[in-house]
């Protein structure tokens, strides 16, 4: 998905659900704790072979990533340790299905699935450490074409539907090109400003 069309998402219509939220008194890092905690429950069941459950249960998981920081705003929760504990249990969370996915592919001994999944880990730990970076540096780096919300319904629907070797062969691939390209994105802004390398 492109920032233009995430920037285009109507978060309006999200608002129902957070003003609601909102009035039960939980707070922004419950909902991003309970997000990580269902994480590590539907790693747990495509482990077990219970892998359509467990897509289930990642896509809930995944859905509930978009009301922390929603929800942190409409009741001036947010804060910065806020932001860090999010960006955290996110990766984390990620982790923890695609570990369960590799439980899975190792217990059925496919080495094919095996390595996309390994794949798919180092891709996700580099776009998320690269923009980590970029920004330690001062700089800014949104771009890429497979971000965290691509990245959670390709995984969940390849758990759903069965289809789980063609969605690792797209994670394993877009992942690490979404981190070539972050790498590339912060050294054209580095050229820009004068430095070379």
């Amino acid at each position: 998905m492109s920032q233009d069309l995430r920037r285009a998402f109507p978060r309006h219509r999200l608002d129902p659900i957070v003003q609601l939220l909102a009035r039960t008194g939980i707070t922004p890092n419950a909902i991003t704790w309970t997000g990580c905690v269902l994480s590590g429950v539907a790693g747990g069941l495509v482990a077990m072979d219970a892998v359509a459950l467990g897509g289930w249960v990642s896509l809930l998981a995944g859905g509930l990533d978009m009301f922390d920081g929603a929800l942190a705003r409409a009741t001036n929760r947010a804060t910065r340790f806020g932001a860090l504990l999010d960006s955290t249990l996110d990766r984390y969370s990620e982790a923890l299905i695609l570990g369960g996915v590799l439980l899975y592919a190792t217990a059925r001994q496919d080495l094919t699935l095996t390595g996309l999944v390994f794949l798919a880990i180092l891709g996700s730990l580099m776009v998320s450490y690269v923009k980590a970076r970029a920004e330690g540096l001062g700089l800014t780096c949104d771009v890429g074409l497979f971000t965290r919300p691509e990245r959670v319904v390709v995984l969940g629907l390849g758990l759903v539907t069965g289809w789980l070797l063609p969605a690792m062969i797209v994670m394993a691939v877009f992942t690490n090109i979404t981190a070539a390209q972050r790498v590339l994105h912060v050294q054209r802004q580095l050229a820009q400003a004068g430095e070379g390398g």
